[in-house]
């Protein structure tokens, strides 16, 4: 069992929690747009699996860190391919963490504000909790796509201050995704957690100035 994460739970009132790599496996995404995806593409273009995986990738590359990256209807013009529907037929690949569970029920017990705060689209959102039934513990969910722009843009969180009553002081965010964590840091959120192993096939991450959850059971 890795040692425990203190965290002074009487001054958090505000609990952030990101979906994909922090609360759900990231292995169903990444297995989505790095294996699935590009043999599909090929299939339909006639194309080499291993020349299409690579020029998808440098497509991916171009636009990461936006809105456009994690829009399911942008991939789908983009590529002619219904990616929904893709997503759909690899679902059982969805999976929820270890002790996530134990944790959302130690805050509800705890009586924090819970908030989901995901880049997914609202249409990727309803899939994720078709197999994955843990919408039940938020108190809000919130997407880029509402907000509109995606978490690792500057602006994000002065517009999230603008729907959400929250103090930065007392709000905890996770989050896999460092550049993401990096700007809430700039927006003064004051405890802020990363995540060690996002996809549960791969090694895991180096988090640099970040203190990074190997299980959720650290931190209650």
């Amino acid at each position: 069992m890795p040692n425990k994460i203190y965290i002074d739970w009487k001054n958090i009132h505000t609990v952030f929690l990101d979906m994909d790599g922090t609360l759900l496996d990231l292995h169903y995404d990444n297995h989505f747009w790095l294996d699935v995806v590009p043999k599909r593409y090929a299939e339909k273009h006639q194309l080499k699996p291993e020349e299409t995986k690579n020029l998808l990738v440098s497509h991916y590359g171009e636009i990461k860190g936006t809105l456009s990256w994690y829009c399911v209807d942008h991939w789908s013009k983009q590529l002619d391919l219904d990616i929904l529907a893709l997503k759909q037929e690899v679902s059982e690949r969805i999976k929820i963490r270890i002790n996530v569970e134990p944790f959302l029920d130690f805050l509800r017990q705890q009586k924090k504000h819970i908030i989901l705060l995901t880049n997914a689209h609202p249409k990727t959102v309803d899939i994720k909790f078709q197999h994955a039934a843990i919408e039940k513990y938020f108190d809000n969910i919130i997407t880029s796509h509402a907000i509109g722009i995606a978490k690792e843009e500057d602006g994000f969180w002065d517009k999230l201050e603008q729907i959400i009553d929250f103090k930065v002081e007392n709000s905890l965010f996770i989050d896999d995704n460092l550049s993401v964590l990096r700007a809430a840091q700039r927006h003064n959120i004051a405890h802020l957690l990363a995540i060690h192993q996002p996809d549960s096939q791969q090694q895991a991450v180096d988090t640099e100035e970040f203190t990074a959850i190997e299980c959720f059971r650290q931190l209650f």
